[in-house]
């Protein structure tokens, strides 16, 4: 199993961040396995996590860097730091000190987001199985999308799809167009790209519809049998 530990500063050149220096770091209780919270990063950010051991973010609000439990006390002590397979994603392995949410609870995902799969299953683990990424990623990004369903964040690209019916279909349709010319044109990495952005606004798409993707993957699975 490919071994994807970030260890040192050096280690975050290998990420892929966005356009904004920006990525994804989504926490997870190292002993109990529970989903903490989600929230994002830059190099600076992360490179303060190593250099800590306590959780840093970046503020798209604020435009300033942050430690997690800096006014509320409940910090969260880095255990290990772990890339995903596209470098865009960072999986943090805590031990917190206290809620992790700011209303008071242990996680921001509320009863249940212990059983959520994130691609560990024990503390110090990667990943937990390779061939089980495709589920951990859709999983993950469900669990993303559904945040932003709650928290509408300024400037969110999903909140604007969730509040705007005709827009969320339209893009829908035109994802759905673009896929099929990259498939017809036999342009692979094209058609890679139009495939991801395909099945985001899939999963929004059913998120704006009250359809919970577990519902989708149930059908899926009564078919299979």
């Amino acid at each position: 199993m490919t071994d994807r530990r970030l260890r040192s500063a050096t280690d975050l050149e290998t990420l892929r961040f966005d356009e904004r220096g920006l990525l994804l770091v989504v926490a997870q209780d190292a002993g109990g396995g529970r989903l903490l919270m989600v929230a994002w990063a830059n190099r600076e950010a992360l490179a303060r996590t190593l250099e800590s051991g306590e959780l840093h973010f970046w503020s798209r609000t604020r435009s300033s860097l942050w430690r997690k439990g800096e006014t509320s006390g409940n910090v969260l002590k880095l255990h290990s730091l772990h890339a995903d397979c596209d470098g865009d994603t960072v999986l943090a392995l805590v031990d917190p000190t206290g809620p992790a949410c700011h209303t008071g609870e242990d996680s921001c995902f509320g009863e249940g987001a212990d059983s959520v799969s994130i691609g560990t299953r024990a503390a110090g683990t990667a990943r937990a199985d390779e061939a089980g990424t495709g589920d951990a990623v859709l999983n993950r990004l469900w669990l993303v999308l559904a945040e932003r369903s709650r928290t509408r964040p300024e400037g969110s690209y999903t909140a604007r799809l969730l509040d705007d019916d005709n827009l969320r279909l339209k893009k829908l349709g035109e994802e759905t167009a673009e896929l099929v010319i990259a498939l017809a044109r036999s342009e692979s990495t094209r058609i890679r790209e139009e495939a991801a952005d395909l099945l985001y606004h899939l999963l929004v798409a059913l998120l704006g519809a009250g359809v919970e993707l577990s519902d989708v993957l149930a059908v899926l699975q009564q078919r299979r049998r």
